[in-house]
């Protein structure tokens, strides 16, 4: 039996605990720190994603065997190595990159000029930092119009910025790097060409040689129906995606995950977990937005319930460099989230408000993203409060049943987007 620790506390560790907590190998499961929604499957664990020393003596303690790292921030400041580095911790499989791998996502900068050096298709761009503000206006003024603006370093899921106008763009940029909106994770900027198609998420669990594909993603990231207003973390995935041909998938392989993978390994970066590719498929061809060095949110709750195979054997296959080797079982249904907002999230929010009606649903799963548990009352804890996941033999089936789902729960000032998975249904 295999002793499991999750780090993370949003929709996407849920997931990984629903999904982790069926296993035949399952030992003991905990999650730090967990959710309402993690306790259902585990055991929750008051430390912090952040703090190490921790982690590493909760790991000696009690057994773990496995540890899965859900969000970025700890990759980023380099948990994998600190528990690599630690000698009572030489048997604990680690999935989750080195800070050196983490760089992947940590900084946009380092990920455009890996894409570069390893002829991996992506939009043309360059990096500035505060005192280039001259040089950055006048490769701003170079570009058609709209033009993408993105934070380096990390900004929650909200650090890029699409403009339509080169004055929207000269402001925003202003903001980015003179005024540092985002704080150190915009004291460099990527100014990069746009890119017009529909964007694509796809995931692969990979030892740093071999990769093992999970299904496909669609993720839903303005905050308004018709992907209009602010970014946000995510306000809905489908899985699978109807244009995500075997034709396209090929080229996907071919030109994006093998490279990355090669790249990976010629310049001498180990790497042990999921990788996300943020893809834009133009007239047929995949560009790469962007890498994240673990699952997507709320990717990952559209894209664990397809799967039928163990995650825990998935992974243990990748631990123990064994993937060619395994076959993966994947659901043909089709899934679909719809995340349960705060009202005024992205920007202000109040939290705190009572949740009613999940006890009502009966044909969904509900991932708990932002919620905390209070003398057994569930109140709203975050912007991102809920992922309803519905499974259906169709995605109009799906999406009939998710929305009927979402429809039974109620907090003051609720909302979600009414358009996710609609606009890949057949006219």
């Amino acid at each position: 039996m295999v002793n499991v620790l999750i780090i993370g506390s949003g929709g996407r560790e849920h997931a990984l605990a629903w999904k982790i907590a069926q296993s035949s190998m399952i030992g003991s499961l905990y999650i730090a720190p967990g959710n309402p929604g993690t306790s259902l499957c585990g055991i929750n664990v008051p430390i912090l994603a952040t703090d190490f020393k921790s982690i590493a003596n909760f790991i000696v303690e009690n057994s773990v065997d496995l540890i899965v790292i859900g969000p970025e921030a700890p990759l980023a400041g380099g948990i994998t190595d600190f528990l690599q580095s630690d000698s009572r911790l030489q048997q604990l499989l680690i999935i989750g990159p080195s800070r050196k791998g983490a760089l992947l996502e940590s900084s946009k900068d380092f990920a455009k000029s890996f894409m570069m050096r390893n002829h991996i298709p992506t939009a043309q761009y360059k990096t500035f930092q505060k005192d280039e503000w001259n040089v950055a206006l006048q490769y701003l003024k170079s570009l058609d119009p709209p033009y993408v603006l993105k934070a380096d370093g990390l900004a929650a899921g909200k650090g890029v910025v699409i403009c339509s106008t080169l004055a929207e763009a000269t402001q925003e940029l202003e903001k980015m790097l003179l005024w540092e909106r985002f704080g150190q994770a915009s004291q460099k900027v990527v100014i990069e060409e746009f890119l017009n198609g529909i964007e694509l998420s796809v995931f692969v669990v990979s030892d740093g040689k071999e990769y093992c594909m999970l299904p496909e993603a669609k993720d839903y990231k303005r905050i308004a129906e018709g992907d209009t207003g602010p970014n946000t973390g995510g306000m809905g995935a489908v899985s699978p995606v109807s244009f995500a041909t075997p034709e396209f998938m090929k080229k996907v392989e071919q030109r994006v995950i093998q490279p990355t993978i090669e790249g990976l390994n010629r310049e001498k970066i180990p790497y042990l977990g999921f990788i996300f590719f943020g893809l834009m498929n133009v007239k047929g061809d995949p560009y790469v937005v962007e890498y994240n060095v673990r699952l997507g949110d709320p990717e990952a709750e559209v894209i664990l319930p397809r799967l039928h195979s163990d995650l825990i054997e998935l992974l243990l296959a990748a631990a123990h460099h064994q993937l060619s080797d395994f076959h993966l079982e994947i659901s043909s249904q089709t899934a679909i989230t719809v995340m349960l907002a705060s009202g005024g999230y992205p920007s202000e929010y109040k939290t705190h408000l009572p949740i009613e009606g999940i006890e009502n649903l009966s044909n969904a799963l509900v991932f708990h993203a932002g919620t905390i548990l209070e003398h057994e009352k569930l109140y709203t804890a975050g912007g991102r409060v809920l992922a309803i996941t519905a499974m259906g033999n169709s995605l109009e089936e799906a999406v009939q049943i998710a929305y009927q789902e979402a429809n039974k729960i109620f907090f003051p000032n609720i909302f979600f987007r009414k358009d996710i998975g609609k606009d890949l249904l057949p006219l």
